[in-house]
């Protein structure tokens, strides 16, 4: 869970049971809600500038718990039942002391079964399903309730059959405080990113589907999810997606080729019902929405990104953000396991996490330094030695056994041996040069004849890595798998026929096999035709950075170009295009960044000067605390916010980027998609997709 200390807004969401039939008899279970001052979108007058995040836990935490203290119920205490789904979207937001605070002091789940409660208030956080609706009145009706009042939220829209049949229960109408749908049934999983919590999409959706009803059913839970993001911060986007081209050049496309279109037609049709049930909900469009597939960038999911956070997840033996660690026992005894949350409640992640990995390492180490240099019992243990300087890891013994080692150095050591552990990695593993390799690949500086030479020369390399390396090879070299030459590859490799089916079902995430004509940057589909030998180009007017560090995911440039207008329409469409007026406001909108940064000119991807050991001081906005210093002092300027949503799974790179750009462009980037995946991940997920494909007829498309 997180801790996220914001200030509370005042929502009022209760309706009073004379308001109840009312919003029967009206066919909407829509609250009329009050802000404070202040609108939870980025449109209008709003006067307060929330963030994403901050706007999901205060609607969580004072428009549902909060808005229940109301008449005899202010000051009692109340039980919180939960469903498995909505059990997880307060847990992203919220911890245990926030919904203690609101007077919660049971949580349940309501599948369990539960002592009755009959002297105290219940409030309902549920999906609306059949089966939970059903749950929730057996718990209230009857001559004997499990509890005394029932206050019931909705993550998503409820279908009005179940609401007539809430309706039909005389015995628990009386018995209802509040009946509302929340419309957040997202999970937040960073102040600027969320996941509809979907890792089989890519499966389900570009697999081998041979019941369509399964293709059908996560789309249409996925739009809901995804619609309920803009319900909640009451946002109405200009819905864009990656245009199915295929359908113009062969009638043979496949399904997968229109899985964006089929996405934005779904989140549309939920946020148009929005427009006309949601009280005070904008009629004019207020931020960008961009759907892609995960076949807009193929090398992002498998290349080795070199940030603290990228790092720790894809040579760290991780459990999502869980780090687990050993320390000395305090009893002289054997090491003790300890737990810890790599997440936003610790200001040292904050700041590293989004730092190349050398740059982190190097900024840990000045902050051991200057630990040691105010502590007078540390200097007089350095004085003790030859004259030779301390390694960090000297510096981290030293500060440990200072008598005020405090929680916060405590947190500096641990990120210590997190950061010697990875760079313990790197050097064991030669990482160094498999990484140059993949970015050489990319940007063009190199072809067959170095992959070969590496396969030939590095057979202790890991079969994971390998692999990673033939996948990017792959998107920048399709012609070289046709026919047996990726077998031959893979023998090469030393890999099995299973990781020679991971090559191969990209195609799938690609689209049609067909022979295509590729436009842009976007050459990441396989076909029979010689691609150009690098996918990203130079970017000469930027800065020099780390090395290993010019590699840049596609979202970066497709989000720039969608803050100043210049997507290509024939590659990208719009449900609901723009009056010219709304064009000009977005346009404006767009325009706040500073000058010379929305002017600037940008190609596809950057060729930085490789530099290891360059000074920490420049600051490129990829570092979070950039980020964070102009979320402190520039929201109130904010720009619309950009919403860019990737079907199949986004990257650490991604969320970076977002990170990045909102400093640089003045707009909250939120990144929205299926799941977050690492490279490990991403590959197993692969490995699942088969090579069958189906017909649109099948789909009914």
């Amino acid at each position: 869970m997180h801790i996220l200390p914001h200030p509370p807004s005042l929502f009022s969401l209760w309706i009073p049971l004379s308001e109840f039939f009312f919003a029967f008899d009206t066919k909407s279970v829509e609250a009329k809600m009050s802000f404070s001052d202040s609108d939870s979108s980025s449109h209008g007058g709003a006067t307060e500038y929330k963030t994403f995040r901050q706007i999901s836990r205060d609607r969580l935490l004072y428009e549902m718990l909060g808005s229940t203290k109301t008449g005899d119920s202010k000051s009692t205490w109340k039980v919180l039942i939960m469903d498995k789904v909505t059990v997880k979207v307060m847990s992203h937001s919220c911890n245990m002391a926030d919904i203690t605070d609101q007077g919660v002091s049971l949580v349940e789940d309501l599948f369990r079964r539960r002592q009755p409660l009959p002297s105290m208030d219940v409030i309902y956080f549920i999906q609306p399903s059949k089966e939970n609706v059903v749950m929730f009145l057996s718990d209230m009706s009857g001559r004997e309730p499990l509890y005394k009042k029932a206050f019931v939220f909705f993550s998503s829209p409820i279908p009005k059959e179940l609401v007539n049949h809430i309706k039909s229960d005389t015995s628990v109408v009386p018995r209802i405080g509040a009946l509302r749908e929340m419309n957040l049934e997202y999970f937040p999983i960073d102040n600027q990113a969320f996941i509809t919590d979907h890792d089989r999409a890519l499966e389900e959706l570009f697999g081998d589907v041979e019941n369509p009803r399964k293709f059908e059913a996560c789309l249409n839970v996925m739009a809901t999810r995804l619609a309920t993001v803009f319900a909640s911060l009451k946002e109405l986007p200009f819905v864009r997606f990656r245009t199915a081209k295929a359908l113009d050049d062969s009638p043979t496309s496949t399904f997968r080729d229109l899985v964006p279109t089929k996405l934005a037609a779904a989140v549309w049709n939920c946020i148009s019902m929005y427009k006309s049930t949601i009280p005070n909900f904008p009629q004019t469009e207020t931020c960008e929405l961009l759907i892609l597939g995960r076949s807009v960038d193929q090398i992002a999911p498998v290349i080795h990104e070199w940030t603290y956070d990228a790092m720790c997840h894809d040579l760290l033996d991780m459990d999502g953000n869980k780090y687990t660690y050993e320390v000395p026992s305090k009893t002289g005894g054997q090491t003790e396991r300890k737990e810890v949350l790599m997440e936003d409640h610790d200001p040292i992640w904050l700041e590293l996490r989004h730092a190349h990995i050398a740059d982190a390492s190097e900024r840990l180490h000045e902050k051991m330094t200057n630990f040691v240099s105010k502590n007078k019992a540390a200097q007089i243990q350095q004085s003790g030695r030859d004259g030779s300087e301390l390694s960090t890891r000297d510096l981290q013994k030293m500060v440990q056994a200072l008598p005020q080692y405090t929680e916060q150095v405590e947190k500096i050591s641990l990120h210590v041996e997190i950061a010697g552990k990875i760079n313990r990695i790197i050097r064991e593993t030669g990482l160094r040069e498999l990484g140059q390799l993949e970015q050489d690949l990319v940007f063009g500086d190199a072809g067959a004849k170095d992959v070969i030479n590496f396969l030939r020369t590095k057979q202790t390399e890991t079969p994971e890595n390998k692999l990673r390396l033939l996948m990017i090879y792959a998107t920048v070299y399709p012609e070289k798998f046709i026919g047996d030459r990726g077998l031959k590859l893979m023998q090469l490799a030393r890999l099995s026929r299973e990781d020679m089916k991971v090559v191969n079902n990209m195609q799938l995430i690609g689209g049609s096999s067909d022979d295509k004509k590729t436009t842009g940057s976007f050459s990441l589909k396989f076909n029979t035709q010689k691609t150009k030998q690098a996918t990203r180009k130079d970017r000469s007017s930027e800065e020099e950075t780390w090395q290993l560090s010019r590699f840049y995911p596609m979202v970066e440039e497709l989000i720039e170009n969608l803050s100043k207008g210049e997507l290509p329409k024939n590659e990208f469409s719009c449900i609901n295009e723009a009056s010219p007026t709304v064009q000009g406001d977005s346009q404006r909108a767009a325009q706040r960044a500073p000058v010379g940064q929305a002017s600037a000119p940008y190609s596809m991807r950057s060729k930085r000067t490789a530099n290891w050991a360059q000074s920490r001081h420049s600051d490129d906005g990829y570092s979070s605390d950039s980020t964070l210093r102009i979320a402190s002092t520039d929201f109130k300027k904010m720009g619309r916010r950009i919403f860019v949503f990737i079907i199949g799974g986004a990257t650490r790179s991604e969320l970076r980027v977002c990170h990045k750009l909102t400093t640089k462009l003045r707009r909250e980037v939120v990144l929205g998609s299926s799941s977050i995946d690492d490279p490990p991940q991403y590959i197993t997920k692969l490995k699942l997709l088969s090579e069958r494909d189906l017909s649109m007829d099948s789909l009914k498309i």
